[in-house]
């Protein structure tokens, strides 16, 4: 059984768009930062979505819409797993597991304040394993 919790292995200071903020500024976002979601909060702070780069290619780009005129509230995963920041590693491998997801905005209070994505769990629980090394390798810009 693992104890530790998601505030020790999440990836901190999430970067925190409003829903009515476009597509692309989504996508250059995630260029800038070099991660691939970003979460949705309300004017109060509050989480109300996540968007991810496979949500830009499938719901947009693919669709054929205009990234700079669509907005992230009309693409987002219409309902958001997220997790406090005192779960455990085994309740976000449980979590993701039963929800089918790869990344988890971690939060407190409901305010978000991580990410906490497959390949993080994956590093601190076998990081021999393929997902784990691919994980903690440098970015290939």
């Amino acid at each position: 059984m693992d104890n530790r919790t998601l505030a020790e292995v999440m990836t901190p200071q999430p970067i925190i768009l409003n829903p009515a903020d476009t597509c692309l500024d989504a996508a250059n976002a995630m260029m800038t930062h070099d991660i691939g979601c970003v979460v949705l909060a309300e004017e109060d702070g509050k989480l109300c979505g996540i968007v991810t780069d496979r949500d830009l290619v499938v719901r947009v780009m693919a669709a054929g819409r205009d990234p700079s005129v669509v907005s992230l509230g009309d693409v987002c995963s219409p309902h958001v797993v997220s997790l406090d920041s005192h779960a455990t590693l085994d309740e976000a491998i449980r979590t993701m597991s039963e929800c089918a997801v790869r990344r988890v905005p971690v939060v407190e209070n409901g305010t978000p304040v991580g990410v906490v994505s497959l390949g993080d769990l994956a590093m601190e629980r076998d990081p021999k394993s393929v997902l784990g090394r691919v994980s903690a390798a440098p970015p290939n810009n």
